[in-house]
């Protein structure tokens, strides 16, 4: 098969980085840099894959994929976009694309993509795309630990493998199960969500399998279980590191038989349910103490999706601020806007309850502020009217001063003992201050620069290059852990 690559990017330096990666690996690329381009080289050359961006000056990449069907129906597609929602992923998944990218990308996740593409046969699993968008989800952000989530939600949205969404409280676990499952090919059927966390004990199996009239005292009649309720759709099966443990023998034997038997009965009832659970606990550690079955475990951890916490995502406030504002008014809140140094200040905060604490902290903000501008010393005003009863706003920020405090004090220490060349202070106290962070990052990540750079907020390739000028080696790290 020809090693021929098709890129179609109108940004000349992206192009340029791209190329260089891709012909490094032993790839010939050919560039256009618009629609009419691109058809023109897919009429006259044969290619192992193309990599398209969505926004070009004369239409839109993805949109106008059906000329490059029709001219190449078998050519792996790599979608390429810096239009980093949720709606731009799943348009690229029902294109049928091979992968896709937001930007900034990491550029040897990038070529190991085309490389993989390109190996594919004639015969491959491309599948065109032609389905109908329901509107779009309220799931806000761009950041890159979003992007990755959005990469997730998009791959399982055409089969019913089992997904496992791990995060913190609030951190929006259900708007993601409910992503999958109204963008996702059961759309049609039911979405049944259950917290088992908030059914007690002696109930949950009821809730869950159903039972029969008499199973127990107080059972005066048939009850349909959760299982049955979400056949042909799904069943979210919330906080499922609180089932207790007999519950969990139960569910085991259903996702296993695909049949429920409710309490009191007898007969074994065919059931076709997406299984989508989430937990905000550590289930290793349950498992290791018997509080969590092993084997249930890896029933459900087919697909992991772990969701950042609202501190990781930092950029996504403002965004998230304004998007609660908005439906605040809708629900007929007063207007309000907030001023730079509001966001400034939502930013700095450390949201312990994370997008659900942000949005009802926004919701008390719409309705208590005074005026339609709202700026820092309202917010601040309010987060102190929080402090009372909660440690969970102020302190925070008190703390990040404090710590503030300390990096400048360390700095000027520093200042004091170093005497870098003229002209050179700048690297000097950069390279002082990138050390210790760069070595957190690669801890807590044990080596992984993929991770490390995504925890910093940084593009792989940024990483890469500095560690190198740093004498920093990632492999180090992995060996500590």
């Amino acid at each position: 098969m020809t090693r021929r690559i098709l890129l179609v990017e109108d940004d000349a330096s992206i192009a340029v980085v791209i190329t260089a990666a891709l012909e490094a690996e032993g790839f010939a690329v050919s560039r256009s840099d618009s629609i009419a381009g691109r058809d023109r080289l897919l009429r006259d050359h044969d290619f192992a894959a193309m990599l398209t961006d969505v926004v070009l000056a004369d239409g839109d990449g993805i949109e106008t994929l059906g000329s490059v069907r029709a001219l190449k129906p078998d050519m792996p597609i790599i979608i390429l976009s810096a239009r980093n929602t949720l709606d731009t992923a799943v348009r690229a998944s029902d294109t049928g694309a091979f992968e896709y990218f937001p930007k900034p990308f990491d550029l040897d996740e990038l070529v190991r993509a085309v490389d993989r593409a390109a190996g594919l046969s004639a015969e491959s699993d491309i599948v065109d795309g032609g389905v109908d968008l329901p509107p779009s989800l309220p799931l806000v952000g761009h950041s890159a630990p979003m992007q990755h989530v959005y990469r997730m939600i998009t791959r399982v949205l055409r089969n019913d493998l089992t997904v496992l969404i791990l995060g913190e409280s609030g951190t929006g676990k259900e708007l993601v199960a409910e992503a999958i499952h109204n963008l996702g090919n059961r759309s049609s059927g039911p979405f049944v969500a259950v917290n088992a966390a908030a059914i007690p004990a002696e109930l949950i199996e009821s809730e869950l399998f159903g039972h029969e009239k008499g199973a127990f005292t107080g059972a005066m009649a048939r009850h349909i279980g959760k299982f049955e309720q979400a056949s042909g759709g799904t069943l979210f099966l919330d906080e499922i590191g609180d089932m207790p443990m007999q519950a969990q023998t139960r569910l085991l034997r259903t996702l296993q038989s695909g049949s429920v038997r409710r309490v009191g009965g007898r007969d074994e009832i065919r059931v076709d349910t997406r299984i989508i659970a989430a937990t905000n606990r550590d289930l290793a550690p349950m498992i290791a103490e018997g509080q969590f079955r092993e084997d249930l475990f890896y029933r459900l951890n087919v697909v992991p999706v772990e969701l950042p916490a609202l501190r990781e995502r930092r950029d996504d406030i403002e965004p998230l601020a304004r998007h609660f504002l908005a439906q605040a008014s809708a629900e007929g809140l007063p207007r309000r806007r907030l001023s730079a140094d509001a966001v400034a200040t939502l930013a700095e905060q450390y949201w312990r309850g994370n997008v659900r604490e942000l949005r009802n902290f926004i919701f008390r903000l719409a309705l208590l502020a005074r005026d339609e501008t709202v700026d820092r010393g309202a917010v601040v005003a309010l987060l102190e009217q929080s402090t009372p009863r909660s440690d969970r706003h102020l302190p925070e920020a008190r703390d990040a001063q404090s710590i503030d405090a300390g990096i400048g004090s360390a700095l000027a220490r520093w200042l004091a003992i170093e005497t870098p060349p003229a002209g050179t202070l700048y690297d000097a106290a950069l390279a002082a201050f990138e050390r210790p962070l760069f070595a957190h990052a690669l801890t807590t990540t044990a080596g992984n620069q993929v991770k490390a750079a995504r925890l910093l907020g940084l593009n792989r390739n940024t990483l890469r290059k500095r560690l190198v000028e740093l004498s920093i080696s990632a492999e180090d790290f992995a060996a500590r852990h």
